[in-house]
């Protein structure tokens, strides 16, 4: 009986690990590491040009890694697209004032749009954890965090004042930072936002961190099984 349940999980087994293999959520985070730190350590006007382009190459990687299909897939390639040529636009063309906060909002709705597939590949179609459903929850992580640092960067070109208090700098590299001390809940206290506006954003991406850490990822992290571990319990139950 044990080998025969064995024998029927087998196939099923095979099937989870052949889609899991054809997951990409390493290279997807590789990309959003490569975003970060150019953003972080690298000055020049240029910089927010780099940005949305590996921010829409990270977007069509999340599209085609969700093995989204069809019609659904074109459409959602084809607003990728076009929301971040209109983005790039609105940011190199107008540097500051509403035209660049519609430019940080498209940019903050594209990778809304990644996070959601990504994380619709992770728990819609993944029924065992492995190790690409890890790096695609810690992809999803870092893409809410740069999401927020474009909410902020919009909500600064919009308010028209000081986001920040005691006259810190505001700039991707301060929004980056801010987003992400946030989103972890370290609150230094070396940024805070300014505004009503910006302090309710704040705190939402604060509680968000928090549901997404200690809910999704530690279920994850808890649930995975080593590959090899697995392949030792097939093999016991076919004995």
């Amino acid at each position: 009986m044990a080998g025969e349940a064995g024998q029927a999980r087998s196939p099923d087994s095979g099937y989870v690990k052949a889609r899991a293999a054809g997951d990409r959520f390493g290279l997807l985070l590789v990309v959003l590491v490569v975003v970060y730190v150019i953003s972080a350590f690298v000055s020049g006007s240029w910089v927010k040009t780099v940005q949305i382009v590996l921010f829409l190459a990270a977007s069509m990687l999340a599209v085609r890694t969700a093995r989204v299909r069809g019609q659904i897939a074109f459409l959602a390639l084809a607003a990728t697209v076009l929301s971040s040529a209109v983005a790039l636009f609105l940011v190199v063309t107008f540097p500051a004032g509403p035209g660049a906060g519609v430019g940080f909002v498209l940019m903050a709705l594209v990778l809304a749009a990644a996070a959601v597939l990504v994380l619709y590949r992770v728990l819609g179609l993944h029924p065992e954890v492995t190790l690409q459903s890890i790096w695609g929850a810690i992809s999803v992580y870092m893409i809410i965090g740069m999401m927020f640092s474009a909410l902020y960067a919009a909500i600064s070109q919009f308010g028209g004042g000081a986001f920040f208090a005691d006259g810190q700098p505001a700039n991707l590299k301060t929004f980056q930072y801010f987003s992400f001390t946030t989103l972890t809940t370290l609150g230094y206290g070396d940024f805070t936002a300014a505004g009503s506006g910006g302090r309710a954003v704040a705190v939402m991406e604060a509680l968000f961190g928090q549901v997404f850490l200690a809910t999704l990822v530690a279920r994850l992290v808890a649930a995975y099984r080593d590959p090899r571990r697995s392949r030792d319990d097939e093999s016991g139950g076919r004995e």
